[in-house]
Formats: structure tokens, C-alpha cells, sequence
């Protein structure tokens, strides 16, 4: 019996997203489904003399939607979590709930770094006093977390999961378990980030994560391709709004699909390497379809997390496979391919591209697969795919997650229908 089944399930009946691709979730998925990459050459004389001179930046200013005002206050990674969590809010229908039943789980992997740098530079040329009275509010990880839940009047809980590039996936796992604990009717879930500075990009580069196709920035993030030599940084924020079944039907709200488990694993073996044997990545899929209480055979599709790095994506892939017991039938997707890679916030709007795949029975395609590396032997979809239930029970779509740290984690979402099988099943 899966955590906290006895609670009923968690609905989705909103989502919000700021990313490379779109200022909202239509425009995000459109460009999903399309294949259209939001990888860029960096305009900044920063950059100059980097061996890295691409990224993914957010496709609008969010202070336009937040207000110029609010933004002089917040980190970017702030301004990028609120304007997607009041899509996802307006989304659901701004619900009616008490707000010691409201919640937020809303984090950063690595939190206003932007800020940081500008203050110390503030501090170094002008002095003390002429850093912002909001530089540490700036900072936090769960910076966003607390900005959202004072919108929203949020009072059950505002938690901010830090666990590098899974922190987005493992916030919304605990946003989950905040309803079928009974702690909160309704949850406001997500990550953010927004981190493309000299100081992150040299990091990542004298790391040799990132991809050094700067003459093809949109061909640059290649997952599951034999060319890929690393990530692409991108910025921006996924949100979803979960809800207890009970509160939502009682309002009778328009339900996307069911957040039907998380599971969690932690490599223990080294900081920013996976387990070569991939029993950490095995684990934390396994672990999340039985807390979601459904098989492999329900698994239609896979958001991988797939960076597009030489070591990362086989380990994911040959995981996959063995979680899933060989994943015939199963369409493999890295939404990374067209967004780069969010760190903190790509678990979120992997989860919000998840939920998309489900309530429109659609995979979108791996952009920039022209040479499928021989070691992976997964489905990989280099074009938008129909999903259609291949065993007993509700489709089914994995999103995976996995941080520097050893830190894995993977979320399960099913289709809906209110009869209580999470969907009818297609003749």
C-alpha cells in the first residue's frame, strides 16, 4: 500500500512555467512539441573570453509580469517562481481554502547567486551601505518559497527542498506527501532557477559539463546523441497546483491529471558522478511507482532527465530500462533538448511538460537526435508521439530527476477520471 493512500489522491488543477521557450505553459509546450530551441548565443561581454558562449535564457523579463517594483526586491529566480506560481494559481481557478490549508513547496537549487554577486560588487566599489536591504532575502533557496506563500496567504507551510538539479522533483514529491498527510488541502509546488552569470558558466565549463558548440547554439543540447558533449544553462521556473481529490471535486475544478507518487534514492558515491552500476537512478524509479502504486507496464512515457552530458545520459538510459524491465513500448523524451538545462527549476517544468504529455496523450520529441548513441536502447522520440495505455490500469508518465550530491528522485502522474481509476482506458 503506497504512503499515505488512505488520504485519497492528489489532483493537478494548475500549472504555470517561465522558460526559454515561453512566458507561460501554452507557449512552453508549444515549443516543445515543435522542437523549437531556446539556446542562445550570450550577448554579454562576460562571456568574451569563456569557453562556454551559449545559454538558455528565460524567453520574457519577468519583472514585466510581476511588476518593476516588486522585482527591485527579489532575485531573479524569485520573479521567475512567482510569475509562473500566478499562472498556475489563476490556472486552477485561484481556489477558495483556508490558508492554514494552503501550502507552498517552492525551491532553488542554488538560490539568488545573482544577487550575491551584485551585492559584492556593490560592497567592494560603494560600501556597506549601499548594498539592498534585501540582499539576504535575495539569497535563499527558499527565497521563492516565502514570496509565494505571502501572495497567496499560504500559512499550512513554506518548504524549499535544496538537492541541487533534483530539488525541483523532490519539492514537489514533499508537496505530494503535505496533502496525504492531511498537513494542507491544496499545495503550490515548484522550483526556479537563474544562474547564467561568468561565475556559473566558468564553474559548470572548467567542470567540463557544458556544451562548447558555439558556433550552433539551438544544436548544442543533443541528449541520447552520440555528438553531445554537455549541457546547455538555462534559467526559469515550473509550478504546479496539487490538490486533494476531496477539496477539488468539491469545487468541482478542471483536473489535468493525478500526482500519483515520488520516490527518492541517494547515490552515496561521489559528488557530481552517478553510481556507474545506476542502482541509485533503479531505486528511485522503482521506489516511485510503488508509491504510486503502479507498474511498469503503465509506464507510456519517460520525461528523462537526460542532460546531454557523455557519462550521464547512458546511465539514465540504461536505469530506465532496467526499472522498467526492459521499457518496450515506452517513449523516451529529454525536454532539455530545446530548454537547456534549469538545475533547480527543470525538474518543475519537466514535471509541468509530464503533466502536459498525460492530459494530452502526447509525447513531445528529443530535438538535435541525429545519431542515437548505440549504448542506448530506450524509444527516444525525435518527433511528437501519441501515448496510448499498453497494460492493465491508467497510463502513466516517470519524470527523473538526479543532482549533484548523489541526490535522485523521480515523480509518477496518471491520467484522471472521476470515477476513481485514474482514466478510462482507450479501445
Amino acid at each position: 500500500m503506497r504512503r499515505g493512500s488512505g488520504q485519497g489522491r492528489v489532483l493537478v488543477t494548475g500549472l504555470g512555467a517561465v522558460t526559454p521557450l515561453g512566458g507561460n505553459v501554452p507557449s512552453t509546450w508549444a515549443g516543445m512539441l515543435s522542437g523549437a530551441s531556446g539556446v542562445t548565443a550570450i550577448s554579454g561581454d562576460w562571456a568574451r573570453d569563456l569557453p562556454v558562449r551559449i545559454a538558455a535564457p528565460a524567453a520574457i523579463d519577468p519583472a514585466s509580469v510581476i511588476g518593476r517594483v516588486q522585482a527591485r526586491r527579489m532575485d531573479r529566480c524569485e520573479q521567475f517562481a512567482v510569475a509562473a506560481a500566478r499562472e498556475a494559481w489563476s490556472d486552477a481557478g485561484s481556489p477558495g481554502v483556508d490558508p492554514f490549508r494552503l501550502g507552498v513547496a517552492v525551491t532553488s537549487g542554488i538560490g539568488g547567486l545573482r544577487s550575491v554577486l551584485s551585492a559584492h560588487d556593490a560592497l567592494r566599489e560603494k560600501g556597506w551601505s549601499r548594498i539592498s536591504p534585501f540582499t539576504v532575502p535575495m539569497m535563499m533557496p527558499n527565497g521563492a518559497a516565502g514570496w509565494i506563500s505571502m501572495e497567496l496567504g499560504a500559512r499550512a507551510g513554506a518548504h524549499a527542498l535544496v538537492s541541487a538539479c533534483a530539488s525541483g522533483t523532490e519539492t514537489i514529491g514533499y508537496g505530494i506527501d503535505m496533502i496525504r498527510s492531511g498537513r494542507a488541502d491544496v499545495v503550490v509546488a515548484g522550483g526556479t532557477e537563474a544562474v547564467i552569470t561568468r561565475l556559473a558558466v566558468a564553474g559548470f565549463a572548467v567542470m567540463r559539463a557544458l556544451s562548447t558548440r558555439n558556433g550552433q547554439p539551438e544544436k548544442a543540447s543533443r541528449p541520447f546523441d552520440k555528438g553531445r558533449d554537455g549541457f546547455v544553462l538555462g534559467e526559469g521556473a515550473g509550478i504546479v497546483v496539487l490538490e486533494s481529490e476531496a477539496h477539488a471535486v468539491a469545487r468541482g475544478a478542471r483536473v489535468y491529471a493525478v500526482a500519483a507518487g515520488a520516490g527518492y534514492s541517494a547515490d552515496a558515491y561521489h559528488l557530481s558522478r552517478g553510481l556507474p552500476d545506476g542502482a541509485g537512478i533503479r531505486h528511485a524509479i522503482t521506489s516511485a511507482l510503488a508509491d504510486a502504486g503502479v507498474t511498469a507496464r503503465q509506464v507510456v512515457h519517460v520525461n528523462a532527465h537526460a542532460t546531454s552530458t557523455t557519462e550521464g545520459d547512458p546511465l539514465e538510459a540504461a536505469g530506465i530500462a532496467a526499472a522498467l524491465g526492459g521499457a518496450d513500448g515506452v517513449v523516451v523524451t529529454s525536454t532539455k533538448s530545446v530548454t537547456g538545462h534549469l538545475l533547480g527549476g527543470a525538474g518543475a517544468v519537466e514535471a509541468v511538460a509530464a503533466v502536459k504529455a498525460v492530459a494530452e496523450r502526447t509525447a513531445p520529441p528529443t530535438a538535435n537526435l541525429e545519431d542515437l548513441d548505440e549504448s542506448v536502447t530506450l524509444d527516444i522520440a525525435d518527433r511528437p508521439r501519441a501515448l496510448d495505455p499498453r497494460g492493465d490500469g491508467p497510463a502513466a508518465v516517470l519524470s527523473n530527476s538526479f543532482g549533484f550530491g548523489g541526490g535522485n528522485a523521480a515523480t509518477v502522474w496518471c491520467e484522471y477520471d472521476s470515477a476513481g481509476t485514474e482514466a478510462p482506458r482507450r479501445a
